[in-house]
């Protein structure tokens, strides 16, 4: 589905990503991992083709994906349509006047039919039935991350990436979405900073370094039960004290 070869980025004359490189396939579903300021937002903006690497390649379906190919309308629609990002903040998501615009907006950009059918099946499967004409700045933090996440899902992308997801969920909220990403056929890639919540969701763990680099791609429950790659990633700290014990972030 998407290939990462060897791929750098940098901002601000920083690199934020360096020699990345790895494939996600069909089906699969992946936790993201690293410390605050890893790269982790920085690569699902790379994998979503809103940031394009200095230095080598990501390829869609086995075509460059480039700032260039999205400007061919036939890749752009079939891109945009396959591959979703749901941000860590709904906020900068949501700027319609009322719930139902929100999840309009995607299909009215690409022209697709049907769109009073495909918003009433979206808002009944996340319980927003009854917020389709509430303003979205009205909502809580949980009704507005299930309207961003509808305003995704109605496109019926292949692949999912999703920043830090649960960061602004109560524990039902949590254990509800969850349960909903069980529930999809989409590819799953989801940048987390809880291990727990990621063994529950992924098969897959894909770590970034402090120093911006992939260190470990691979089972999660290897990874988790391994306290030197803990370690190593800065996900395993040894409090002081009298007594002193490790801590998995």
């Amino acid at each position: 589905m998407i290939e990462v070869k060897n791929v750098y980025f940098k901002y601000d004359k920083k690199f934020i990503i360096r020699k990345a490189g790895f494939s996600v396939t069909k089906g699969e579903k992946i936790a993201l991992f690293g410390v605050n300021g890893s790269g982790k937002t920085s690569l699902l903006k790379l994998l979503d083709g809103l940031l394009f690497p200095q230095k080598g390649e990501i390829q869609f379906e086995g075509q460059k994906l480039t700032r260039r190919a999205l400007k061919d309308k036939d890749f752009r629609k079939k891109f945009r349509t396959s591959v979703g990002l749901l941000f860590q903040n709904p906020d900068v998501m949501l700027f319609n006047p009322s719930v139902y615009e929100e999840l309009s907006f995607g299909l009215k950009q690409l022209r697709q039919s049907n769109p009073d059918e495909k918003i009433h099946y979206w808002a009944e499967k996340l319980s927003l039935t009854k917020l389709l004409d509430k303003s979205p700045v009205k909502l809580s933090g949980g009704e507005k991350q299930r309207v961003a996440l509808a305003s995704i899902l109605i496109l019926e992308p292949k692949l999912l990436l999703l920043d830090e997801p649960f960061s602004s969920l109560d524990p039902r909220a949590t254990g509800w979405l969850i349960d909903f990403l069980h529930s999809l056929d989409s590819t799953l890639v989801m940048a987390l900073h809880n291990m727990e919540l990621a063994r529950e969701i992924a098969d897959r763990i894909i770590v970034l370094s402090e120093n911006h680099e992939i260190i470990y791609d691979g089972e999660i429950n290897d990874f988790a039960n391994n306290k030197d790659e803990l370690t190593k990633a800065g996900l395993w700290h040894r409090h002081s004290g009298k007594d002193p014990h490790f801590h998995n972030f």
